[in-house]
């Protein structure tokens, strides 16, 4: 069984952590977090240090998961993995419950949590997260460093740009192409094309304000 870190140690990585053990593919070694005192545990599994630790000990495991809800966030620090340990692999957590259908495609560093579903011919790009019940119907993209929260939907032939995070609830109508680093409001019903850089929310949903790179949703 390959051995693997998790990058962070909040309420995501546990969602994360119940993912991994119930895929039942990965040994967990660990976790790592800046923000948390090394030696306290989650779930059983201790916090070792930051991202030294990676760097020190790269002959010890197989690769990792970064478990950073903030699309943007969990970005820098893949990007910080990628360029410090190049050759370490990102892995994928899919839980058993799950559904990833036939062509579909996801990408490395990846989670599905229970009940998701990625549709035929579909794709989930790198480091992008599907949450409970979530949904990316057939022929769809998401791109990279995504989120569908708990519940948020979408048709098929759907486009999701880079960064952009879908909130719990929403519902993204077929044929609908959505813009990067946008954020689509929780309870939204997606009808039309939303811009880049765009805050949209309401049933149909419409262009509330501008954001930011980087900007913080949750």
């Amino acid at each position: 069984m390959k051995r693997i870190v998790i990058f962070g140690a909040g309420g995501h990585a546990k969602a994360v952590i119940d993912a991994v053990e119930k895929q039942a593919e990965y040994e967990i070694v660990g976790l790592l977090d800046g923000g948390k005192a090394a030696g306290t545990h989650v779930y059983g599994y201790e916090v070792m240090g930051d991202d030294a630790w990676l760097l020190h000990n790269l002959d010890s495991i197989d690769g990792v998961i970064v478990a950073i809800g903030d699309n943007w966030r969990r970005s820098i620090v893949a990007e910080m993995i990628g360029k410090a340990a190049p050759g370490l692999p990102f892995v994928t957590a899919i839980h058993p419950s799950a559904q990833v259908a036939r062509g579909a495609r996801v990408g490395a560093g990846s989670v599905l949590m229970a009940g998701a579903v990625l549709g035929s011919d579909a794709e989930l790009g790198e480091h992008g997260v599907l949450y409970p019940g979530s949904s990316v119907d057939h022929d769809s993209r998401a791109g990279r460093f995504v989120s569908l929260a708990p519940r948020a939907v979408t048709g098929g032939g759907v486009t999701i740009g880079d960064y952009t995070a879908v909130a719990i609830g929403a519902s993204i109508i077929h044929g609908v192409a959505i813009g990067e680093h946008a954020v689509i409001g929780a309870g939204s019903t997606v009808i039309r094309d939303i811009p880049s850089y765009t805050v949209a929310y309401g049933s149909p949903a419409k262009p509330i304000r501008s954001r930011e790179k980087g900007e913080r949703y949750l």
